[in-house]
């Protein structure tokens, strides 16, 4: 969250800054053609305000990180220690001078909280000759620095505390620094970083004199050679209202310094530019994160984004109630039920002069469209031979969305043979069906049509390949008189053959599916005999209780059964398959001998 805060204010400072500079245009405009001395010292201002837009971008991130810095402390700090103990390093992150500067170059910031250093690559004293120093000054004082590696060097240079270890405060007392602050001043004197060291802290003095008209660069290089210098002097003398006394001043200061004061500073430099440098690295990881937060904008792009389960919402109390901020899918079931030969049966009702899509309406869809409340589903898709429905297991829900899912898949059986029944007394086509049950451990993605959800989901395409049936499959099977409605068969002439499957009136899941199911309630296996293909089919029944509403039970067996390999030429039987195929049974001769064999036990 406070990731997603800094970035959007970052966005917000620079609109905020366009927007009132927009104004000033416009307050410009009204100005020309009627009063144009007022518009012309207004102009001035504009331009000003416009040149300044760096500085005040800068004195408003700083506001806000005093104010962010404050909330942390009084607030935040607290309650962050009673739920995760001391445990912060993480925040650190969020508590350096930087975390407004996308590029943490800022010549001002770094004279007043760290150390004023070349802002470009080519300047003699860059952020990268300085780090070279400081690794060159690490390896010869710690003998284990030789071989370290760059990101364990890197981590030294991260810690401050480091500084202090190494070379003290450069005070005249603490002797046992003195070899290694000697080296660490003699390295930043060999590669002529001394003086601008030296410099660096002297400009913060005269920042108040001579800025804007001066940057702290110029005022840097001014002390240390004289060309700039001069240079420097020209500009203040064109000015006409400042003095270069205090320049001046601080030249003299540098000329005078003695090898303990020049040290001194040396041993001040080193901590300063750790902390600028571990702050510089932290200000890398934040924007990392920050890179990989999207703030949303639209509210087409927040319902899309929570659809999908990536919306991270931040809500007042009083908001928490509003149904917009629904539980989170944890994972889904789809069901797709799919009509056999629907073209010859749409040729058949229109022969009879009737109309088919009424007739799919009456028989099919519209019963279906009465279960979904029961069983918590939802329409994903509607084809004119298909439907396709979900049930969506949101967090805190019962834990039942693969069994509720097989009922209601048993419950369309059902009800659409019920209506087959009485079509077929009045001499009208039956329809026949094939049910395909897929589980995805996860929640579904969506696309938006205008206000219409479009689901993307494996469990989809999985779905339909379990609902479909193969025309050949159906003219084999009718002559083979097979007891239950979901069959698969592998040619044996191939390593790699196709998959030849039958689902007439049937229910087929998924492997994932019947092993979630396993889960979700307690599947008892049961011995039952029924007419087995070629005698040697390997086949293990199961046996639930679901609970669809309050001390409402209904019952499933589930049959699982190898896949056989078979010779396509006469589907003689070759061998038998390590997969496995699983089938809500809808057989009511299936469930009556549940109920003698229970009956029995009784």
């Amino acid at each position: 969250m406070r990731v997603a805060v800094i970035k959007f204010l970052r966005a917000e400072m620079n609109a905020q800054f366009a927007a009132a500079l927009e104004r000033c245009r416009t307050t410009l405009r009204s100005y020309e053609g009627v009063r144009q001395q007022k518009a012309l010292e207004y102009r001035e201002k504009v331009a000003s305000f416009q040149i300044g837009k760096k500085n005040i971008l800068r004195q408003v991130g700083q506001e806000l990180f005093r104010l962010l810095r404050e909330i942390d402390r009084e607030i935040l700090a607290a309650m962050r220690r009673s739920l995760f103990g001391d445990e912060i390093a993480d925040y650190q992150l969020f508590l350096t001078q930087l975390i407004f500067l996308e590029e943490g170059r800022d010549s001002y910031l770094a004279s007043e909280h760290y150390v004023l250093i070349g802002g470009f690559e080519n300047d003699p004293d860059s952020f990268g000759n300085i780090r070279a120093a400081a690794i060159e000054f690490l390896q010869a004082v710690a003998p284990e620095a030789e071989h370290a590696s760059a990101s364990l060097l890197d981590g030294w240079l991260n810690s401050p505390e480091n500084a202090h270890q190494l070379v003290g405060t450069g005070d005249p007392g603490e002797r046992a620094y003195k070899p290694r602050l000697q080296l660490w001043a003699d390295l930043l004197q060999r590669d002529k970083l001394l003086d601008f060291v030296l410099a660096a802290y002297e400009v913060v003095a005269l920042l108040p004199d001579f800025t804007p008209l001066l940057d702290p660069q110029q005022l840097k290089y001014a002390l240390v050679g004289r060309k700039e210098r001069e240079r420097v002097e020209k500009l203040i003398e064109e000015h006409g209202k400042l003095s270069i006394k205090s320049l001046a001043s601080a030249v003299d200061r540098l000329e005078q310094l003695d090898g303990a004061q020049r040290a001194k500073v040396a041993a001040r430099f080193l901590r300063d530019f750790l902390r600028y440098h571990r702050d510089l690295r932290r200000l890398e990881v934040l924007n990392g994160a920050i890179e990989k937060v999207n703030l949303v904008g639209s509210e087409k792009l927040r319902d899309l984004s929570r659809l999908n389960g990536t919306l991270y919402s931040f809500v007042l109390a009083e908001e928490t109630g509003s149904g917009a901020h629904e539980k989170a899918t944890m994972r889904h079931v789809v069901l797709k039920a799919d009509i056999r030969d629907s073209s010859r049966l749409t040729r058949s009702l229109l022969e009879r002069n009737m109309n088919p899509a009424s007739y799919f309406s009456l028989n099919f869809y519209d019963p279906v469209n009465k279960l979904l409340s029961k069983y918590g589903a939802t329409k994903v898709f509607v084809e004119g031979d298909a439907i396709i429905l979900a049930i969506l297991e949101r967090e805190g829900d019962p834990a039942l969305s693969v069994s509720r899912a097989c009922v209601l898949a048993r419950e369309v059986i059902e009800i659409v043979g019920g209506y087959n029944h009485l079509l077929q007394r009045a001499g009208l086509p039956a329809l026949e069906l094939g049910i395909g049950l897929s589980y995805q451990d996860s929640a579904p993605m969506y696309l938006l049509d205008g206000e219409h959800r479009i689901m993307i989901s494996d469990a989809l395409n999985e779905s339909d390949r379990l609902s479909s049936c193969e025309k050949r499959m159906r003219k084999v099977m009718a002559g083979m008189g097979a007891p239950f409605n979901i069959y698969e068969f592998r040619g044996a002439e191939k390593a790699e053959s196709e998959q030849m499957r039958y689902n007439v009136g049937g229910i087929r899941m998924s492997e994932a599916a019947f092993k979630r199911l396993q889960e979700e309630i307690s599947l008892e296996q049961c011995a039952l005999q029924f007419p087995r293909l070629w005698g040697s089919e390997e086949t293990v029944f199961y046996s639930g209780l679901v609970p669809v509403g309050a001390d409402i039970f209904r019952r499933i067996v589930l049959r699982a059964s190898r896949v056989p390999m078979i010779k396509t030429t006469d589907f003689s039987l070759a061998n038998w398959t390590e997969a496995s195929i699983y089938e809500v049974c809808s057989n009511s001769a299936v469930y009556a001998a549940i109920e003698k064999r229970s009956a029995e036990g009784n």
